[in-house]
């Protein structure tokens, strides 16, 4: 397997194409994290357990292939602020060859 090209905007408005690795069992929001693309300790607080929504993030296409919401996502998220229909928890999409090209936005803070 290869990396694949992510776009993924900071709360800032700043585009980042990064390469994220299909091989490392890594999510969206580790990713996200290991690029610093969010303030620390701003985003994945709960550690990607779908407990928390700090790592929501809005997909901005959706021809590629993503889980379904589990029901702790969906729980998660009825309970967020700034949700829209696009929205997504970070945490619960693993990287994978599907997401070649896919771009999202990080969701604002909740603070």
């Amino acid at each position: 397997m290869a990396d694949v090209k992510i776009t993924i905007i900071d709360r800032e408005g700043e585009a980042h194409t990064i390469d994220a690795p299909t091989d490392m069992n890594m999510n969206l929001m580790e990713v996200i994290r290991s690029y610093e693309l969010a303030p620390e300790g701003t985003i994945g607080i709960c550690g990607g357990m779908a407990m928390c929504a700090s790592c929501q993030c809005y997909i901005h296409n959706f021809e590629h292939m993503l889980p379904e919401k589990s029901y702790e996502e969906e729980d998660m998220l009825d309970q967020a602020f700034f949700v829209e229909d696009n929205s997504r928890l970070s945490c619960q999409i693993p990287i994978t060859e599907d997401l070649e090209g896919l771009e999202v936005k990080i969701a604002p803070a909740s603070e």
